[in-house]
């Protein structure tokens, strides 16, 4: 009984490792790039949303890209969201309090993905905090909306153009 012991605790920690290898091989990533823009004339201290950005997906050729099909794909999330301001390139994002990312796609459904509500001083790029929320009803789809809220501490001299770089995992069942 006691040397079943050492060989069960083997294998189970080899079918783990086995697990997450295979979760590995059928994980990618979907990186999307877009730009946000904030008007000069926006309002100070109010949360206020933004022109909404739509994006295509290409879902499908992504998918067969990567050897799967959307009805094989078992989840995705945000893996990564970094803000960085493209235009002026001198500005950082001292004038921000806060920011809130949405999804949304044409039948009405919307989920936060990204946030942040305490701004680093004197940088020019952030990487917001993920709500970890299940994306695949958004990127699926042959399209989705980009919806960005913000709230500014201080007026705006200028346009100010933000390049959100977004990174979704996605991970698929074998069969």
């Amino acid at each position: 009984m006691k040397r079943l012991f050492p060989v069960l605790l083997v294998l189970l920690t080899l079918a783990g490792i086995a697990c997450d290898k295979i979760d590995d091989l059928l994980t990618f990533y979907i990186d999307q790039e877009e730009t946000i823009k904030i008007e000069s004339n926006f309002p100070v201290g109010v949360v206020l949303p933004l022109s909404p950005i739509p994006v295509a997906t290409n879902s499908e050729e992504t998918f067969k890209n990567n050897k799967t099909r959307a009805e094989l794909v078992k989840d995705v999330s945000l893996d990564k969201l970094v803000l960085t301001i493209s235009d002026p390139s001198s500005e950082n994002f001292d004038f921000l309090r806060s920011i809130e990312i949405y999804l949304s796609n044409d039948q009405g459904e919307e989920t936060m993905i990204a946030y942040l509500n305490e701004m680093p001083k004197g940088v020019n790029s952030i990487t917001l905090k993920s709500t970890n929320a299940k994306l695949d009803k958004y990127i699926k789809g042959n399209t989705y909306t980009v919806r960005t809220k913000a709230a500014i501490a201080k007026p705006l001299t200028r346009d100010i153009s933000i390049q959100a770089a977004m990174r979704f995992k996605v991970t698929a069942d074998p069969i």
